[in-house]
């Protein structure tokens, strides 16, 4: 048994350590998919203020430079105006859930920079309403109430007003004070009026003067959002029904794994083709009332085999408290995978995993399938008390056979000994600076353990992390 030297006889907190001691011969790991394409996060952010950039270089060619209130108001429309529409393509962009740009830059990632990028752009919006009112009344000598009157009357401002009503009512849903009162199927439908909104945008773009003013401005503009809308509707609904057709996903097994919390087990045919990585997870639609409607975010909690998918889910609300109910046979419709949280991201020999929770899943299938050889691996999983260890049993096999580390943290959130402190970590794993780090748990878990790893020399660029319930 390994040297373990934290405060092990403090009453409120228990580590529990797996020998490593050689086991059984191990069965061999199912060959791991062939790589996806990956767009890099640094690559797509470049493209994007290249592209921002790009949009601020149109407006400049086609400004005329003019002390004239008036002008100076109609200048600042366009350009806000520009960079909105602009803003419009990115944000649907980073939702079309292409697979380069999903396995990439990773998803709870993608929804971050969705979430500010809205922000940016319903200012860009608002900015650009105010301005061009503003210039219409100064150009017209008219009051604010009467130039919204006049701006009114035209078909393509009226639908831009329509548009902008959708995005303002986007944005007060997305707040956070505002988003825990919805239900999740009332916030997705709200969302889908953006769709309707960037429709009625782009109409207004194409009679606007920035837009319409050349052959070759209107053609560009059209064919980016044309590009958009194709990746909209091929990867969120063409992808996902083929391969529902394809695939004939169903629940083969729902199996009790502990107090609350089940492993679904999905067989399909052909599932190898899905070319799923342990880390990733799919969104999950169960066919079968309660659940048919909303699509479900969960990691795989082992790596695929014999055609089949196995995700374990606890018991939180009232979703996932009707996952345990489903039935044998019961038709499973699942989009994905998605997720970075892959092998891919690993840049050392030795690896730390470090769970929280019910955030074991995606980590037990990275245990069992990243290479390495004895001592190369680490698992530390914090939990407050041994009721609450997920797949214990099969955490414990795995360690064993590969001869890896395997920490149980158990105590307490509000303990006066914190297992996660620097100190308790670096006792634990001596050379914690030279680990990549994968770290999946609870958000305020996954924040404290961040900073601790950071305090303990572990470099931001090796923490890996994905949230999945934001993704």
């Amino acid at each position: 048994m390994p040297d373990v030297t934290t405060e092990a006889s403090h009453p409120l907190y228990v580590p529990l350590t797996v020998p490593q001691t050689a086991g059984p011969r191990r069965r061999r790991p199912p060959a791991p998919p062939v790589p996806a394409l990956r767009l890099a996060p640094e690559r797509l952010r470049t493209g994007i203020v290249a592209g921002a950039g790009a949009v601020g270089l149109l407006w400049g060619l086609q400004a005329r430079p003019s002390a004239r209130l008036d002008v100076l108001f109609a200048s600042g429309a366009h350009l806000t105006g520009l960079l909105g529409g602009y803003g419009v393509l990115v944000l649907l962009l980073l939702m079309a859930r292409v697979p380069a740009v999903e396995h990439g830059v990773g998803a709870d990632r993608l929804a971050r920079w969705h979430g500010l990028g809205g922000r940016y752009v319903l200012g860009l919006i608002a900015a650009h309403t105010v301005l061009a009112l503003c210039g219409h009344a100064v150009h017209t000598h008219a009051d604010l109430v009467t130039a919204t009157g006049d701006l009114l009357s035209y078909g393509a401002i009226a639908a831009a007003t329509a548009g902008t009503a959708l995005f303002a009512a986007v944005g007060i849903t997305s707040a956070r004070s505002v988003r825990r009162r919805l239900r999740h199927e009332t916030w997705r439908a709200v969302h889908l009026g953006a769709l309707l909104a960037a429709a009625l945008g782009f109409v207004h773009q194409l009679a606007g003067p920035d837009i319409a003013g050349g052959l070759l401005t209107r053609w560009l503009w059209s064919m980016a959002h044309a590009t958009v809308a194709v990746l909209l509707l091929w990867y969120r609904i063409v992808v996902p029904a083929r391969a529902a057709l394809r695939h004939d996903l169903r629940v083969a097994e729902v199996r009790d794994e502990g107090p609350g919390v089940v492993s679904v087990l999905v067989r399909g045919k052909g599932v190898d083709q899905l070319r799923a990585e342990p880390g990733q997870f799919f969104r999950w639609r169960f066919l079968r009332r309660g659940l048919w409607a909303t699509a479900l975010p969960f990691s795989l909690s082992a790596p695929v085999r014999d055609d089949t998918l196995r995700i374990t889910v606890k018991a939180l609300g009232d979703h996932t408290r009707r996952v345990r109910r489903l039935r044998p046979g019961t038709r499973v419709l699942a989009s994905g995978p998605f997720g970075a949280l892959t092998a891919h991201r690993r840049t050392r020999r030795k690896v730390l995993l470090l769970a929280g929770g019910v955030g074991i899943t995606p980590l037990r299938a990275l245990f069992e399938t990243l290479p390495g050889g004895p001592g190369d691996v680490t698992l530390l999983y914090r939990a407050s008390d041994a009721s609450a260890v997920v797949l214990r049993e099969e955490l414990e096999s795995i360690a064993r056979e590969r001869r890896a580390a395997l920490h149980f943290l158990l105590g307490p959130s509000d303990g006066s000994f914190d297992p996660l402190a620097p100190r308790a970590l670096r006792n634990l794993v001596p050379d914690l600076a030279a680990h990549d780090v994968y770290l999946c748990g609870p958000p305020a878990m996954a924040r404290a353990a961040t900073a601790s790893l950071r305090r303990a020399g572990v470099p931001a660029s090796r923490i890996h992390s994905e949230d999945f319930d934001r993704a």
